[in-house]
């Protein structure tokens, strides 16, 4: 049936264009021949070609399948999803933010299109009696006491975003707005460059395991280099990045084809060699190490605030480092906790689906462990990670936040469309992308404005919610003003949904829940390193279990016997008493040491049992059969077509060991 349409709907529009060329004249048929010699030249290189089946298969109407399929993101995003659907932000976010950063109205008609009865749904709690918004716009004090320049923050700023994953416009616009609007624009790893200076904003310098602007030639830790920049008036605080919340534990390579001569000057690398950010520190490599670490940074930066950034893995590992500010006397001035919805140029969708820790969980799990420890007063807590509106905002200071990043949503106000395409370098508003052509259309002055437009009336927004809720200052929420859908009938608030720590509670009586991973933590290990009890003993049988095999089931004793050639098998006679039962049959081997032979169940036990004990080596895996490109069929007959170019075929290239773009560990 699709056939016949498909012969139909060519053969009408050949009649189409055959009565347009007799009405035109001769020149329209000089044009349609071209086409039609072009189109044959398609259609024989579909089917010669190798890579595509639907291309070999219909060739010429198959392309019509991979144009849809590419701008199948923009069909989706405007004509299907509805407002709150869309991922990561969803129509209603993106509107919002547009709104605003354009100073128009971002006020909503009808009512919510949210399902307030759905699990998970989370409201605030309103005050009966709100009090008057407070003016001026509250800031947090980032200094502990061994911080000579405290600073000032904003509830929302500029999260780190790198000169290189951005344009040099998209960069000078946020730095401008945070400018205007006096707010924290942090730098990103690719480092300190002049696109952040002499517009007037302060910065908080991300400092991460490449150390880029403060390194040597061979990529370790220059502290004469970060001291010459980290005095600079507008480097207000400094952020030691351990991990990103879309790709933690992952390091980066940024290819030499890419390594532009500005990109080299902001990261003081070579230009076109590969630039390598490995997946952990050279300067540390323990909770300890690390603190002192933070403590030599402060002092090279004359006692400015330092902090660390991280995507919460194992609570073991931030509870060492709550050991180790103990043990050292040294403690971060703050901390930045990134969730794992977090966004980054380009990740592996492994990593951003399945590693990390949700912002919600590492927050509120940062905010007890420095409670529990007794850290928490000198101590305050960032949170990035689709912050968005107001009431993100607010949400994330219940949950254990004192104060909150934005990157997409800064890029959003920048003139981001959420195309996707930030890693292609094909980015077609100009914000993502090192493309004079493209990056030309992102005219910084406006998007400066939009920036600090975005910023002055979201954090409005969200001093306003608070006001609504009777609190006049960020130190007033409590757990009980945040409540959570946790079944049908059901809301609870954050403070019975979770367990909060007490004051000093895990120096004191650490909980059940937090006991175990408060003794294995260990100020000199990163790791969770508690040996697994199974894991104690080598592979033998045990002998202090007296099992009756007598009273349990063949079944329980016995496995399906796949299938195998008779030598493998040992036959067991009968005992020489008639009336003794058989001796069972079971695989030599099948425990551990053992290589899945058949045997006798009364071997020695102490030994292993059998065969398997003597010839338990694991054996070495080859590793993989090498793929055959261009091979001919195996029925064919006939050689493999050795004379066929890859690039005349199209066939897929066998991908080489080298390092992805995307970012493999460094070591």
């Amino acid at each position: 049936m699709n056939n016949r349409l498909l012969l139909i709907g060519g053969l009408a529009t050949l009649l189409l264009v055959l009565v347009v060329a007799y009405l035109v004249g001769l020149w329209a048929w000089i044009v349609l021949g071209v086409i039609v010699l072009l189109l044959i030249g398609l259609a024989v290189w579909d089917m010669t070609q190798r890579r595509h089946s639907i291309l070999r298969n219909f060739p010429v109407i198959g392309h019509a399948r991979y144009l849809l399929e590419s701008i199948r993101p923009e069909i989706q995003q405007y004509f299907v999803e509805r407002n709150v659907d869309g991922k990561p932000f969803n129509r209603d976010q993106r509107s919002l933010v547009y709104s605003r950063a354009k100073g128009q109205d971002d006020h909503k008609a009808f009512g919510t299109e949210r399902d307030t009865n759905l699990i998970g749904y989370e409201y605030l709690l309103h005050s009966t009696a709100p009090v008057p918004t407070p003016e001026p716009l509250p800031t947090v004090r980032i200094g502990g006491p061994d911080c000579r320049q405290p600073y000032d923050i904003s509830l929302l700023n500029i999260s780190s975003m790198s000169f290189g994953s951005l344009s040099k416009n998209a960069v000078l616009a946020m730095n401008k707005g945070a400018g205007m609007g006096g707010f924290i624009h942090e730098t990103g790893e690719g480092g300190l460059t002049r696109f952040h200076r002499g517009n007037g904003a302060d910065l908080f310098w991300e400092i991460g395991s490449g150390y880029f602007g403060c390194r040597t030639e061979d990529g370790h830790f220059d502290p004469e280099r970060f001291a010459a920049k980290a005095v600079l008036p507008e480097v207000k605080g400094i952020t030691i990045k351990l991990s990103q919340g879309a790709k933690p534990g992952l390091g980066g390579v940024l290819p030499a084809a890419k390594v532009t001569p500005e990109i080299a000057e902001a990261r003081e690398v070579p230009v076109g060699v590969d630039c390598i950010s490995p997946a952990s520190h050279s300067a540390f490599h323990t909770p300890r190490e690390l603190m002192r670490f933070i403590g030599r940074l402060r002092e090279l930066s004359g006692g400015k605030p330092i902090g660390i950034k991280l995507c919460v893995g194992s609570r073991t590992d931030v509870l060492a480092m709550c050991k180790a500010m103990w043990a050292e006397r040294i403690a971060p001035d703050y901390v930045i906790v990134d969730g794992s919805e977090g966004g980054t140029g380009a990740a592996a969708l492994e990593y951003q689906d399945n590693v990390g820790t949700p912002l919600t969980e590492g927050l509120m799990l940062m905010h007890n462990a420095l409670v529990g420890t007794g850290l928490r007063h000198m101590i305050k807590i960032g949170a990035a990670g689709k912050v968005v509106s107001g009431s993100d905002i607010v949400k994330r200071l219940i949950q254990g936040a004192d104060f909150t990043m934005s990157a997409r949503a800064m890029m959003m106000a920048t003139g981001c469309i959420q195309a996707q395409k930030c890693h292609t370098n094909h980015c077609p508003v100009g914000v993502a992308t090192q493309d004079p052509r493209l990056m030309r259309a992102l005219d910084v002055d406006d998007k400066a404005n939009r920036v600090h437009n975005y910023h002055k009336l979201t954090v409005r927004e969200a001093v306003q919610i608070m006001a609504s809720m009777g609190v006049s200052n960020p130190s007033q929420l409590t757990t009980r003003m945040l409540r959570r859908r946790v079944d049908h009938l059901t809301t609870r608030s954050y403070a019975s949904i979770y367990h909060w720590l007490r004051e000093d509670e895990l120096l004191e009586d650490p909980p059940r829940g937090w006991a175990a991973d408060w003794a294995e933590a260990d100020p000199d290990t990163f790791g969770e390193h508690a040996p697994l009890p199974y894991a104690e003993a080598g592979p033998r049988w045990r002998t202090d279990l007296a099992v009756d095999t007598s009273a349990l089931p063949v079944r329980g004793l016995r496995p399906a016997e796949p299938p195998r050639q008779a030598e493998e098998v040992e036959e067991v006679e009968a005992g020489a008493d008639a009336g003794a039962p058989a001796r069972e049959r079971v695989p030599v081997g099948a425990g551990p040491g053992g290589r899945g032979g058949w045997g006798d169940a009364g071997g020695d036990a102490a030994e292993g049992g059998g065969r398997g004990a003597e010839e338990g080596r694991p054996q070495p895996r080859t590793g993989g059969r090498a793929p055959v490109r261009d091979a001919a069929p195996a029925t064919s007959g006939k050689e493999p077509n050795r004379g066929t170019r890859r690039g005349e075929t199209g066939s897929t290239p066998v991908v080489s060991d080298a390092p992805r773009p995307e970012g493999r560990p460094g070591r």
